[in-house]
């Protein structure tokens, strides 16, 4: 694998194509970069490629959409020529308290959709007791390693829900079924699940703008989530750098 970046063009090592859900996420991300960004249309949608050498996508809401629109991203940049060696998953979400207060960067050790299964008397079955597909996708540990160093994120399991969290009871039930989870958010198994199609690795980093639990819009804190999200991206390029791709 070739990971030299293009002289000039490039801080990153690799082209790397972050998904966030919504372009205000991208565009915080696209604030801390170096350059202008160039417009690049795709079936559905376009991207901002960045000087960095991150291609920026709103992938939209929700795990089916950010997969979709992330695989055409992919085979796009495969037919181009110009394939990605990983992708991010970004953007703000719920953390669990006391693990991940608002404010705070998490890092994805393992990304999980918490509920992908079947509600039975005896409790929830996740699709693989069923027999069928994933619930986990693991980033490359070396990979979460610098990044946690690089950013001072948190490192732990990261939610893939299809519907917010917004109850005690519901926020109780995910922390006892995953004793590891810091975060949620609704993206991040989709985008995993259209990098693992193409055989790319993949990272998510989630921004905490609001404690997982009962739903308090005046408790949000938007503006403090999407400022630590674009300063973990001002760090992420260095760490791309250092990280050791024959480890993975």
């Amino acid at each position: 694998m070739d990971l030299q970046a293009e002289e000039g063009l490039s801080t990153t090592p690799f082209p790397v194509l972050v998904a966030t859900a919504v372009p205000v996420e991208r565009d915080a991300v696209a604030g801390v970069l170096p350059g202008a960004a160039e417009e690049i249309r795709l079936p559905g949608g376009s991207l901002r490629r960045t000087a960095a050498g991150l291609d920026l996508l709103a992938a939209g809401v929700g795990p089916a959409l950010a997969a979709a629109t992330t695989a055409g991203a992919l085979t796009a940049a495969a037919l181009a020529g110009r394939p990605y060696r990983l992708v991010v998953s970004a953007g703000i979400g719920g953390g669990f308290l006391p693990g991940a207060p608002v404010g705070s960067l998490v890092v994805a050790d393992a990304i999980t959709v918490a509920d992908l299964g079947a509600e039975t008397a005896d409790g929830f079955l996740p699709v693989t007791e069923l027999g069928f597909g994933t619930v986990t996708h693991r980033p490359p540990e070396s990979l979460v390693r610098v990044v946690s160093e690089a950013t001072g994120a948190r490192t732990g399991t990261i939610l893939t829900v299809s519907t917010v969290t917004g109850t005690a009871a519901r926020a109780a039930a995910l922390g006892a079924r995953h004793p590891g989870a810091l975060a949620e958010g609704m993206e991040g198994f989709g985008v995993a699940e259209a990098a693992a199609a193409h055989g790319v690795p993949v990272l998510e980093i989630r921004a905490v703008s609001n404690p997982v639990g009962p739903r308090d819009r005046a408790a949000w804190r938007i503006g403090d989530a999407l400022a630590a999200l674009a300063e973990g991206f001002g760090k992420l390029a260095p760490a791309l750098e250092s990280w050791n791709t024959h480890d993975q």
